[in-house]
């Protein structure tokens, strides 16, 4: 199967024409973008209002409960729903956009609305007492220190409707799920199993550009500062400092060890 499936990839036939791989790539990630960019208009703004004001802290729990809904179910129901009262091709675009909408909406409002939170008391009043206002204080302040959870959260969004988007095969759009679909309902397994693979790179792939973007705009010290916080938040849940380091980093720090019982730092 697998070298079915390298020599399916490497085919020309595969690539060529209005449904070739190609295409179906290209379709596949302006369904991606055009939903997080819809998502991101909702989201961001919502999540910096409810961080900086700490109002209706209810509407990121409401959004975190969305991850629970069947997202093939919705899709049906949205395109029996609004699939008839729209005469053209968007009827089956639409509810699409919608479905994967509402599906990348939690993680992008999570982000950024942690980001904010965490944003340190003191750095705020420091910011009002040199004069700045509301929105200024969002965008001088909150914004550049929550960036590096803001930009989490659009990962994980990338990520989420980027495996997802194959569901609108469904009912009738292109995007790399025309394979899975078609392939299923042929019998031919070997280019659904490459589109499987193709997906998996592809988001794979749109992940590690967009951490080198992070990289490339958060400051270090923002990094540096937001790990230790979390392992300052985590040690004071009873997690050792090394627990800490992986849920905040990944992997444990070896370049700053740190006493568990005391809190000193081994001299250097």
């Amino acid at each position: 199967m697998i070298a079915a499936i390298l020599e399916w990839l490497r085919s020309s036939d595969t690539w060529s024409g209005d449904s070739g791989l190609g295409a179906r790539i290209i379709e596949h990630l302006w369904y991606s973008l055009l939903a997080v960019a819809l998502a991101s208009l909702i989201a961001i703004p919502l999540g910096l209002w409810v961080g900086h004001t700490g109002r209706a802290r209810w509407l990121v729990s409401v959004a975190n409960s969305l991850r629970a809904v069947p997202t093939l179910g919705l899709l049906f129901a949205m395109a029996l729903w609004l699939g008839p009262k729209i005469q053209s091709d968007l009827a089956f675009l639409i509810p699409s956009i919608i479905v994967l909408v509402i599906l990348v909406i939690p993680p992008i409002l999570s982000g950024v609305y942690a980001g904010v939170e965490a944003v340190d008391p003191a750095t705020r009043d420091a910011a009002r007492g040199m004069g700045m206002r509301g929105l200024e204080v969002v965008r001088q302040v909150e914004i550049p220190n929550a960036l590096p959870l803001i930009l989490s959260g659009l990962r994980s969004a990338f990520l989420q409707v980027i495996a997802t988007a194959t569901v609108a095969a469904y009912i009738g759009l292109g995007g790399l799920g025309r394979y899975l679909i078609d392939g299923i309902k042929t019998g031919d397994y070997v280019s659904t199993a490459g589109g499987a693979v193709v997906v998996s790179v592809l988001a794979l792939l749109v992940d590690g550009l967009l951490a080198l973007v992070q990289r490339a705009v958060v400051s270090p010290g923002l990094t540096v500062d937001s790990t230790r916080a979390s392992r300052t938040r985590s040690r004071r849940r009873g997690m050792s400092a090394v627990d800490a380091e992986v849920a905040s980093n990944g992997e444990p720090s070896r370049s700053e060890p740190v006493l568990p019982e005391t809190n000193r730092r081994i001299p250097s």
